[in-house]
């Protein structure tokens, strides 16, 4: 299988293949050279204002949940059409994860997006308990999924706490 990271599908990729390539990459953002799953998180903050954050509470939990099970799924086949185990290209999980951080404000200031987009980061690399040992708890996309839903509730949780003293 051919694993170079290209916006051409490996050869042999129905469209449909394709499509699940570009939903895991974020179109481009999965595809930068560094550092793709900061370029993820940052696609996710820059999408979140027009896409995820104007929907209303209960929208959005069913958009996070859309976009676990859409997401793991897709994850699950990009690892078979690349050949590889969480391959760094797929960054859909980045964007649920910063969703994820994002989800209870209902019209966060700039400091609050960055700060959200800096400590999910933070957690996404660090993986503290229970991160990284949640990688292997769920198969395949779906374990992809999962660490970036605790790096969040990580990230979720200090964010709160800098909001809480008055930081951001």
């Amino acid at each position: 299988m051919n694993s170079r990271k290209s916006l051409t599908p490996p050869n042999g990729v129905s469209m449909l293949d394709n499509i699940v390539l570009v939903f895991c990459r974020l179109g481009p953002a999965g595809l930068a050279p560094r550092a793709p799953g900061t370029w993820g998180s940052l696609a996710a903050c820059l999408l979140a204002p027009f896409v995820f954050l104007p929907q209303p509470p209960i929208w959005r939990i069913f958009t996070l949940i859309l976009i676990f099970v859409l997401g793991s799924l897709a994850a699950s086949r990009a690892e078979q059409l690349l050949g590889r185990k969480d391959p760094g290209e797929v960054v859909i999980d980045e964007l649920l994860g910063v969703w994820i951080t994002l989800a209870p404000f209902e019209k966060p200031s700039v400091m609050i997006m960055a700060a959200a987009f800096v400590l999910f980061r933070l957690f996404d690399i660090c993986k503290p308990w229970p991160v990284r040992a949640s990688e292997n708890w769920l198969p395949s996309g779906f374990g992809i999924m999962l660490d970036d839903v605790l790096a969040a509730l990580w990230a979720l949780l200090c964010l709160g706490g800098l909001r809480s003293v008055g930081l951001v």
